[in-house]
């Protein structure tokens, strides 16, 4: 089974997200939105495959990296989450929480080796 296809997403702590999103967009002219800054490209040669790595600041107070005290968090793509969860299972690995659907894919969250938080995200 092919597990992971590419980064989904970059995500950090900072003092000041929206000072921080203002000053990657002025100097080095990352296109943001509310959620930071989304890259799209091609998947392959096919040019109708596109896809999406999102680059994203959160405030330093955020909880939402725990149990993982750093202060970043990657996200990965996968082909087939609730297969990868099941064989992770099988492995030991920590599930930090149960598989979450939205209209965008399917995510999860796992314990890397050294309890980094690592975001699963299965696009539609």
């Amino acid at each position: 089974m092919k597990k992971v296809t590419g980064i989904g997403g970059v995500f950090f702590k900072c003092k000041d997200p929206q000072k921080t999103t203002a000053w990657y967009q002025k100097h080095l002219g990352l296109d943001t939105n509310p959620y930071g800054a989304t890259f799209e490209w091609y998947e392959s040669t096919d040019s109708t495959e596109k896809a999406q790595t999102q680059w994203t600041p959160f405030a330093e107070t955020t909880k939402y990296f725990e149990p993982s005290t750093k202060d970043f968090m990657i996200n990965y793509r996968v082909e087939d989450l609730e297969a990868l969860v099941e064989e992770l299972k099988k492995e030991g690995v920590v599930i930090v929480d149960n598989i979450e659907t939205y209209d965008y894919g399917k995510f999860v969250h796992i314990l890397d080796a050294e309890g980094n938080k690592v975001q699963l995200w299965q696009p539609i």
